[in-house]
């Protein structure tokens, strides 16, 4: 039986970075004395994996917990903790040792999407490049494509329990519906109107089924301020699709539309330190 390799700490962090997955990037930036790693080492820390290693012992085991602990938080960006490997940490090499913490948020802004047809393939791949996560959703069996198994950030669910699968959304949500079946629509729009916490609520079709749907939604308790928070027809905020109802324009108005309604989330990548935030975490002054 062939033993998997261990995967490495830049192997682990490219894979989180890429999932938009939450993690913490610890590195040995300075050391003193006996020590059981260089500066330049580094570890990947995430809620309930470590990848790569700083040297084992209490000393690590501190490390993880600090690293996981701001993560519980949601505390982000950088910051240096201080390791005296005889006293805070009981070992026997008696060094000491500076680690930088980096904590990576992931993706920022989740996108619910309720509906495997055309215009949601359409979606599903123009969101790729973006750093969101996308829950992708329907009730039909073996109706999502085999691409989508290898585009990052996505998850597709088979949703037998339409309700349920709304509960189980993360708070501040954007959701588009776009279903096989008007009745799916108005059950998912019902149960999304219900959640009072998405951050907005997109449902394909005509001003004509809106209206229909309004009318119902209405009977069953939803005021005019709750109806006005669903987009119907989406795409239209954007100057529509100019009478071309093709999935793919549709999909484009669609996104478009969305946009700035999710906001340009922080990526990690872009994130620096400011060259006096630095002086400070190593307790240095400006000459």
């Amino acid at each position: 039986m062939k033993t998997q390799r261990p995967e490495s700490w830049h192997e682990a962090l490219h894979r989180l970075q890429r999932d938009g997955l939450p993690h913490a990037l610890a590195t040995v930036v300075t050391s003193a004395g006996s020590t059981p790693r260089e500066p330049g080492a580094r570890m990947v820390i995430t809620a309930d994996a470590v990848c790569d290693t700083l040297g084992g012992g209490t000393f690590e085991f501190q490390v993880i917990d600090a690293a996981r602990e701001r993560l519980a938080s949601g505390e982000l960006g950088m910051s240096l903790e201080a390791f005296a490997l005889g006293g805070r940490s009981g070992q026997c090499c008696g060094g000491f040792v500076n680690v930088l913490l980096e904590i990576f948020p992931g993706s920022a802004a989740t996108l619910a999407l309720f509906g495997a047809g055309h215009v949601g393939s359409e979606i599903v791949r123009l969101a790729a490049p973006l750093p969101w996560q996308v829950l992708w959703h329907d009730s039909r069996q073996g109706v999502f494509p085999d691409w989508a198994e290898a585009q990052p950030r996505l998850t597709c669910r088979h949703t037998a329990g339409l309700r349920a699968a709304v509960a189980a959304l993360p708070a501040n949500s954007h959701a588009l519906v776009l279903t096989h079946d008007h009745a799916e629509d108005r059950e998912l729009v019902d149960a999304l109107l219900h959640r009072n916490d998405m951050a907005s609520i997109g449902l394909i079709g005509s001003h004509s089924k809106w209206a229909s749907f309004r009318s119902r939604l209405s009977d069953a308790g939803h005021d005019e301020a709750a109806l006005t928070r669903v987009r119907c027809p989406i795409g239209m905020a954007s100057g529509g699709t100019g009478g071309d109802k093709t999935p793919y324009a549709i999909a484009l108005a669609a996104m478009a539309e969305l946009l700035p309604l999710m906001g340009s989330a922080e990526r990690a990548d872009r994130r620096g330190l400011d060259p006096g935030e630095l002086r400070a975490l190593f307790g240095q002054h400006p000459s």
